[in-house]
């Protein structure tokens, strides 16, 4: 249970990289409690765990998985956010969004399709790298932003992956290039041409 002192704190809500110790720590628990925990909230799928890409030999990567409330609602009320208000106020509301966007585009992806993310230590980084069939790869940056930039780590990413394809998921409803080969797109956009 999450006490009301712990609930502006980092969490596994966040889509950050999870430090078990730490976090077992501020709730009076063993890391490898904590760690057995999360591992049963995976196994029963309310928790996702979005493993690093890891085959680019020669950069030095980040090794450690991201972690998701699989359902943003969940995430929400366990943080105490109880109206919209609360929730664009608050500092998880950009996580919890990278959240959902994560799971409604695994949700459309077709079966055999493979999620990671992409980071570099030093910066370069991709929020979700989707590997479909074939082998083709799409790097999508989430924003929750009706104005969407690309960041500098987001290109260098890309010049080492080289995907076919690069989007940011934005809040916005119409579809627009950034760069000649990054294109804007909302959700449902995005939803729509997995679907296809």
């Amino acid at each position: 249970k999450m006490h009301d002192s712990q609930r502006g704190r980092a969490s596994p809500t966040a889509g950050s990289r999870l430090n078990a110790a730490r976090l077992g720590s501020s709730l009076s628990v063993s890391g490898h409690a904590i760690a057995r925990y999360l591992d049963l909230m995976v196994d029963l799928l309310l928790v996702r765990r979005l493993q690093p890409w890891s085959s680019n030999a020669g950069k030095r990567l980040v090794k450690s998985p991201k972690t998701y409330v699989r359902d943003s609602g969940i995430a929400h009320a366990l943080l105490g956010i109880e109206t919209v208000e609360q929730l664009v106020g608050h500092p998880v509301c950009g996580h919890t969004w990278e959240g959902f966007v994560i799971e409604a585009i695994m949700a459309a992806a077709p079966r055999n399709a493979d999620a990671h993310f992409y980071r570099t230590s030093a910066g370069a980084e991709i929020d979700l790298l989707l590997t479909l069939p074939g082998g083709r790869q799409w790097a999508i940056e989430i924003k929750r932003s009706l104005t969407p930039k690309v960041e500098k780590g987001f290109h260098i990413a890309c010049a080492d992956l080289k995907p076919e394809q690069a989007f940011v998921v934005y809040v916005g409803a119409e579809q627009f290039p950034l760069r000649a080969t990054v294109t804007a797109i909302s959700l449902d956009g995005l939803v729509k041409r997995l679907q296809a």
